[in-house]
């Protein structure tokens, strides 16, 4: 893995059902965001087209800086050209092992891992979000939550850094902290708040 960048301690996900009259929006979070802090953010956008994706990346590319990290989720063939850090997967994905034959040796590649999965689903991948840890609206009724102990034995069982995903926020963030895991992953504690500075900073605080 040499060579390879992985998230900071805290990994901003955009929200995922962004239309393009959204993403002023948005670029105007993460500018408050990146002030209070945020250093790394994953741009996971499934039903924009390529282009508006790659102009979105670039923009937050441009917010964070080159010591800054940028992920983009899925789209292997534009990590290049947005300058991103890494591609970040799922099971609907490429698989690791062929993705890993498509990007450059310095893309890390990270995976959506949850805990009915089976190891090999994320065999050669740089870092995991696993989750999810908290009840969270985006996965209600679809998967269990796994709680603080479900992390903590999935962070016993591989050797691959962590970022625990799932209705993680400034009010439990702390408690993840003893598991070992790498980071946190967020949606909701940033996109979904008012006043981004105040709740960064609480969060950044909380997850120390």
């Amino acid at each position: 893995m040499s060579g390879r960048r992985l998230p900071g301690r805290i990994l901003a996900l955009t929200p995922g059902d962004l239309a393009p009259d959204g993403i002023a929006a948005l670029v105007r979070k993460a500018r408050e965001a990146v002030a209070a802090g945020l250093d790394s953010i994953l741009v996971r956008e499934p039903t924009l087209d390529d282009r508006t994706t790659l102009l979105l990346a670039l923009d937050l590319r441009d917010l964070l800086g080159e010591t800054g990290w940028l992920g983009i989720h899925d789209r292997v063939h534009l990590a290049g050209e947005a300058r991103a850090d890494a591609v970040h997967l799922g099971f609907r994905s490429l698989p690791i092992r062929e993705a890993r034959a498509i990007c450059a040796e310095s893309i890390a590649l990270g995976f959506s891992a949850h805990a009915h999965d089976v190891p090999e689903a994320w065999d050669g991948a740089d870092y995991l979000t696993f989750g999810p840890v908290f009840a969270t609206p985006s996965k209600f009724g679809l998967v269990e939550p796994v709680g603080v102990d479900g992390l903590l034995r999935a962070v016993r069982s591989t050797s691959i850094p962590i970022f625990a995903l799932g209705g993680i926020g400034a009010e439990n963030a702390s408690t993840l902290a003893a598991t070992g895991c790498r980071g946190i992953a967020v949606r909701s504690a940033w996109m979904e708040s008012q006043g981004t500075r105040a709740r960064w900073l609480d969060l950044v605080r909380s997850s120390r």
